[in-house]
């Protein structure tokens, strides 16, 4: 289970496995989605699969879940999303108004996204054999920009953006699981967000690295990031916005806040003179949380990420070694 969690194992077992035997000028870039071209027009494709369970939390399910996921690796590739495909695996038993729950909600989703489902497939496992239903959705979008959003384009001097508080998906769904309540429900972040994206090219902002915050959560990000442009990040937690109830929900459960997924937050990285004008572009384009600057990218060449904590005292942040959140995405 943690080779699938986002951290230091999944990470081993995709640079071990996966890449050797895949290994092309695509998919160098280790992004979350590839793009290329065909007949003069930048295009980007990216995959995914959702496992969640339960199928239904404070805020979202698997259906919207799916669409949101699949959406924002287009845009933080800086590519408009277009179409998406849906392959359903269904476990023999599910009730079909469960199913129709989700597509309903997928559907919704899809349209408040502005993309279109236009392909997919279904297979049926054998009761006991798919936890209800799993969802794999492929999506394809268009980029109308000359950028080169990726890792290794980010430059000393960067400023690093979030664009709202951490961990509430993470948390949501576990507090549903392990029965916690609060004066206040916790609500997923599940989003979509290529509309802020489109805003800031829009705007003129010269975006250098985005990257949604899922697996492995802000950790994994900054670690996968740092790594691949070969300098070290400092962050602030002082700067990083995390609510109250989701910190005393990870408490109570012995998690990081830092490490939890999200699933409606990216991190930005853009010039320092870029920073005020992209915060004002991303509080214009995004509901109910604050955009803000938790970092920077320094000039040592050493891929690392280092954060100041809340007395002042510096340390490493590195990435889980095993499995702290099991199916939430």
């Amino acid at each position: 289970m943690a080779h699938g969690g986002g951290g230091k194992l999944m990470h081993q077992l995709i640079g071990k496995m996966f890449l050797p035997a895949f290994r092309n000028s695509l998919s160098e870039a280790q992004h979350d989605a590839s793009v290329f071209e065909i007949g003069g027009q930048r295009l980007a494709l990216t995959t995914d699969s959702f496992v969640v369970r339960p199928l239904f939390f404070p805020g979202g399910d698997l259906g919207s879940l799916a669409v949101h996921g699949t959406v924002n690796d287009l845009a933080m590739a800086g590519a408009r999303p277009l179409y998406l495909s849906a392959a359903f695996i269904i476990e023999e038993g599910l009730p079909m108004d469960t199913l129709w729950r989700l597509v309903s909600s997928m559907q919704q989703a899809a349209s408040k996204a502005g993309v279109q489902i236009i392909t997919g497939d279904t297979k049926v496992v054998d009761k006991g054999k798919g936890d209800g239903v799993f969802i794999n959705t492929a999506g394809v979008g268009i980029i109308n920009h000359s950028l080169k959003i990726l890792p290794q384009s980010i430059r000393p001097g960067d400023a690093i953006l979030v664009n709202g508080d951490l961990g509430r998906h993470g948390m949501a769904i576990m507090a549903v699981r392990e029965g916690l309540e609060f004066e206040s429900t916790i609500e997923s972040d599940s989003a979509p967000v290529a509309g802020a994206v489109m805003a800031l090219l829009e705007a003129g902002i010269n975006v250098h690295c985005l990257r949604d915050l899922t697996r492995g959560g802000l950790t994994s990000v900054l670690n996968e990031i740092a790594e691949a442009a070969g300098l070290t990040l400092q962050v602030d937690e002082r700067l990083i916005p995390v609510r109250e109830d989701v910190r005393a929900a990870c408490e109570i459960l012995g998690l990081d806040p830092f490490h939890v997924a999200c699933e409606g937050r990216f991190a930005i990285f853009v010039p320092e003179v870029e920073v005020e004008r992209a915060l004002s572009v991303l509080r214009a384009n995004t509901e109910g949380t604050t955009p803000c600057r938790i970092g920077t990218v320094t000039d040592q060449a050493v891929p690392k990420v280092l954060l100041k904590n809340m007395i002042g005292a510096q340390r490493i942040l590195d990435m889980a070694i095993g499995e702290q959140l099991p199916r939430i995405c």
